[in-house]
């Protein structure tokens, strides 16, 4: 039996009742859908989840790793992505079996005291996510408009605001449009590699073999890692899984497991690669030409123009802005998410979008480096992860709440092993950023 969800983003649009109704037709095993047909009505949840790893903190981080150490890394972007698929699958399936998201979970299950202080720092999470990512979305507005940063930042507002209201038109018209934005991010970095002509087989080498290239590689790859598992998109996921179907036999629930991990494989698959493309056009424009220390993404836009030409830069500054607009309001519905989860408050989206978006503001008004201030940021997620993967390793291990549903044995000994990993790579990061010479 299946009912409809009193989670976050429920609505009754047209459009989501008719994505709900072929949802119930194919988890039901009535329906004659057949081939991709039965898998649409299930996609979208792990393709909002997506933009989080493509936003313009990886922009960042992958063309430094490209331009200083060429294809070497690119293995730790395939394995990167691969732990994003088993995080984000946990997350969706913990709101499937449960019902609940990870911050309504957290708030249930963990002592009042402790439940506050992971609020607290997924607040700063939700601040730090916000300023990289409008920042990117303002650099982007600059990049391809030549607007005065100033300018520009109102402008990402205001465009922002634009985008979170689609949510009153219920969810699938707004999971189209952050679809709409990640194809176009897609598609400009396809062709930038079809501009900048790759070596393909130094590209599929380095996919597979790990090397990191000394000290500098290691901290590099450790970039990489805390730029692409955010801790407030783990959140977000359960909710948005959580928000659209409730299946209550367990047979409902074990089938649309299944298609909610294939959303989670293709939106991953789909960020990995932008990841990957753009690591591997940073590798053949910069480094392959001795530009080893393309470290701004201002940097990187001038220097693209001349090697590949006018359209290189422009589809660079078309991809930033795509990020930017997208994770920014991402970045806002799991910032809401997180606290009507955590404290069973619900503030309109509007108020929260002015007081998360006021610090990138603050910053582009005073002048700050914006690359600077993107890696910074990365700096403060990376130390706020912890806090979104270990309650969600615990509890999806857990029998009594995840049912029939509960992580396998060697799931949970592989999301532990992730878990520690992603840990110790973060305390090396904030180590080497904080105290490394």
């Amino acid at each position: 039996m299946l009912i409809p969800s009193e989670a976050p983003f429920r609505t009754e649009a047209p459009g989501d009742r008719a994505t709900v109704a072929a949802a119930i037709e194919v988890l039901s095993g009535s329906g004659r859908r057949r081939g991709p047909e039965r898998v649409l009505p299930f996609l979208g949840p792990a393709i909002i989840a997506s933009v989080a790893y493509v936003d313009p903190g990886n922009f960042a981080t992958t063309l430094q790793s490209g331009s200083q150490l060429g294809y070497t890394l690119l293995w730790v972007v395939v394995t990167s992505n691969l732990m994003a698929m088993m995080i984000q699958t946990l997350s969706a399936k913990l709101g499937i079996a449960t019902g609940r998201n990870l911050a309504e979970q957290c708030r249930l299950s963990l002592p009042q005291g402790l439940c506050f202080a992971l609020w607290g720092v997924m607040e700063i999470v939700a601040m730090a996510t916000d300023l990289a990512e409008f920042l990117g979305a303002a650099l982007g507005f600059h990049l391809l408009f030549g607007l005065p940063l100033g300018i520009a930042g109102l402008l990402t507002a205001v465009v922002t605001f634009l985008l979170l209201s689609l949510e009153r038109y219920g969810f699938r018209r707004l999971e189209l449009v952050i679809a709409l934005l990640v194809a176009a991010i897609a598609a400009s970095y396809l062709a930038e590699l079809l501009l900048a002509r790759p070596d393909w087989k130094q590209a599929a080498f380095h996919s597979v073999v790990p090397a990191f290239g000394g000290d500098a590689g290691l901290l590099l790859a450790s970039s990489i890692l805390g730029a692409t598992v955010m801790p407030h998109v783990i959140f977000l996921h359960s909710a948005l899984t959580q928000g659209r179907i409730v299946a209550l036999r367990l047979d409902e629930k074990k089938r649309l497991l299944r298609y909610e991990t294939l959303d989670v494989v293709l939106a991953m698959g789909v960020a990995g690669a932008i990841n990957g493309a753009m690591l591997i056009v940073a590798a053949c424009t910069f480094h392959a030409r001795g530009l080893v220390n393309v470290d701004a993404i201002e940097k990187a836009h001038l220097t693209l123009q001349p090697l590949l030409g006018s359209a290189a830069g422009t589809l660079f500054a078309i991809a930033l802005l795509a990020s930017g607009l997208s994770s920014s309001a991402v970045g806002t519905m799991a910032g809401q998410v997180v606290m009507q989860g955590f404290l069973q408050v619900s503030i309109p989206l509007w108020v929260r979008r002015v007081v998360t978006m006021a610090p990138a503001l603050l910053v582009i008004w005073l002048g700050a480096d914006p690359t600077r201030t993107l890696v910074l940021s990365q700096v403060v997620l990376s130390f706020a992860l912890p806090f979104a993967i270990v309650p969600l390793v615990v509890f999806s291990s857990r029998k009594r709440l995840m049912g029939p549903l509960v992580n396998r044995a060697a799931t949970t000994a592989v999301a532990v092993g992730i878990a520690t990993l992603v840990l110790a790579l973060n305390i090396y990061l904030l180590w080497k950023t904080l105290f490394g010479s």
